[in-house]
């Protein structure tokens, strides 16, 4: 065997052991580097997901208080029963207010003055209540205390709802000479102002919150998305995904 031979075969040695090397140690190593790589960037958008969502929940939390007000405040304007009492009160407060005789309320009258707030509720599935309520005083403090009833429930430019009593629409109005005061106030001629408007009342299946509380909705759980943030974080985790 000449020294070439030698040089040759140990050079063949040389690459077996490499080739050996490589495909006992090297490669397994790579490739579960890869399979590591691949979990790392599963988790790491398991944890921008998670912060989406964080994100999201802190928005909402933050405006859940304001919105449960303005539903708790909307039940002012639509109950979820009739609250003719309350209805009452409402309308002595508003009369004294713009020195105006609150006279009598009855229930029931037609509706046929204005067809798409009846069509709009009766689709919604709200119960209509019609009313009629007889007020005296002058023109003027019945033009006031009309405007003020139909402003119970208003939205603003804005889209913001502002409620200071219950939703009435107001079908017609009728005014007449003369009032049973039995006094003129403001020196101004006393009329009879007598409107029919219908309230509202939720449809009977339906609560105001729907057993929302103050902290949270229905079925939500406020610490979900934090605990969803830390399994995305924690080094356990990614840990046990390999």
């Amino acid at each position: 065997m000449t020294a070439r031979d030698r040089i040759v075969i140990v050079v063949l040695a040389a690459l077996a052991v490499l080739a050996a090397a490589w495909l006992l140690a090297v490669a397994p190593e790579r490739e579960k580097a890869s399979k590591l790589g691949a979990e790392v960037s599963a988790a790491q958008a398991q944890l921008v997901s998670a912060e989406g969502q964080v994100t999201s929940a802190r928005t909402a939390q933050a405006g859940y208080a304001t919105a449960y007000a303005s539903l708790v405040k909307l039940g002012k304007a639509v109950p979820t029963s009739q609250e003719v009492p309350s209805l009452i009160y409402q309308l002595v407060q508003a009369s004294n207010q713009k020195r105006v005789e609150f006279s009598s309320i009855t229930s029931g009258g037609s509706s046929s003055g204005s067809a798409s707030p009846a069509e709009a509720s009766a689709s919604a599935g709200f119960t209509q209540m019609p009313f009629t309520f007889i007020f005296h005083g002058s023109f003027f403090d019945l033009e006031h205390l009309f405007r003020q009833l139909t402003d119970f429930a208003t939205l603003s430019g804005s889209g913001s709802i502002q409620v200071s009593g219950r939703l009435l629409t107001v079908e017609s109005v009728q005014l007449t000479p003369g009032g049973s005061s039995g006094s003129e106030k403001g020196g101004s001629e006393q009329l009879t102002g007598t409107i029919t408007a219908t309230a509202y009342v939720l449809p009977s299946s339906q609560g105001l919150t729907g057993g929302a509380t103050t902290a949270a909705p229905v079925g939500v759980n406020v610490t979900a998305p934090r605990a969803a943030a830390r399994a995305a974080t924690n080094p356990a985790v990614i840990g046990a995904n390999r």
